[in-house]
């Protein structure tokens, strides 16, 4: 009688084994999609649904203010690039400062270089030729300007971004000039990375244009090739954030509202929209930029 009992009990277990382990795997894998996370069925912000407000115009810095639904909640879009799209504003707003941050929520697929930032000079000469870049796999800085002897100018922080998740990059510049600068990198709000003695070209470039997702430049030179994946909340400061800053920044989330406004000269959620929220009218202008509204944070 006992050995039918074990009997019955090993093919109890043979049948339905296989069974919950199976349930367990596809779980785990529901988990690790953030499918079981609350946070992705929260409701999501519609475009526009936040943004700065200057009553003085674009560049002034009194009584300024956000309007809207500012409290962190999640896009209901973000933009996606393949390599063939990108979008361009006709400015780089923090052109001239002495210092600046750079932050952007960021999606990545490939682990080869690709570029996030490209500016460039709109007119081309022999003598006037500027390209500046911020790329990712590795967060890498890359300078080429004819001024300075046509040298070519590499940054690289040796950070690397995981792929197939949202992370938020944070890249920040002191200093001046050429070989003189600080940078800091901080993924998800954490000091990754600080360089001493980089360049800062970026100040020099005249009559610019700005390119988000694309790899090309017009300019002497390449920089990496064209992004694949996806970039949401991107924000730009004339002012190097403290730590504390980005770490507050991060906390808010995906869909959080800049975190100074006094230094603020860009803002472009990517909600649906090439469009700059920070007041200063930095629209971008978009060439096949695609959104989706299926993204999840997980």
């Amino acid at each position: 009688m006992t050995r039918m009992k074990l009997q019955s009990a090993m093919e109890y277990l043979m049948t339905y084994g296989w069974a919950i382990l199976v349930i367990a795997v596809v779980l785990g894998i529901m988990y690790t999609l953030g499918v079981f996370n609350p946070i992705n069925y929260a409701p999501k912000a519609q475009p526009g649904s936040c943004q700065v407000f200057r009553p003085n115009g674009p560049g002034s810095n009194f009584d300024l203010n956000v309007l809207g639904e500012c409290q962190g909640e999640q896009p209901e879009y973000t933009a996606h690039f393949s390599g063939s799209n990108y979008f361009v504003f006709d400015s780089v707003p923090q052109e001239g400062a002495s210092a600046y941050t750079i932050s952007m929520w960021t999606y990545l697929t490939s682990s080869s270089p690709q570029s996030l930032i490209v500016e460039y000079t709109q007119t081309i000469t022999a003598s006037g030729c500027s390209t500046y870049g911020i790329s990712a796999n590795p967060i890498t800085i890359n300078a080429w300007n004819q001024n300075y002897g046509g040298n070519w100018y590499t940054s690289n922080s040796g950070v690397s971004i995981p792929l197939n998740s949202w992370k938020m990059i944070t890249v920040s510049l002191s200093g001046g000039g050429t070989g003189t600068g600080t940078m800091e990198v901080y993924v998800n709000g954490t000091l990754a990375a600080t360089l001493t003695g980089q360049e800062m070209l970026h100040t020099d470039i005249g009559n610019p244009i700005t390119e988000i997702g694309g790899g090309s430049t017009g300019c002497t030179g390449s920089l990496t090739g064209s992004l694949a994946g996806g970039i949401a909340n991107m924000q730009m400061y004339n002012a190097t954030l403290n730590a504390n800053d980005i770490a507050a920044l991060y906390q808010e989330g995906i869909g959080g509202a800049p975190i100074n406004l006094q230094s603020l000269v860009g803002w472009w959620p990517l909600n649906g929209n090439v469009n700059d929220y920070s007041g200063n009218n930095n629209n971008g202008v978009p060439t096949a930029v695609s959104y989706t509204g299926s993204w999840q944070l997980g």
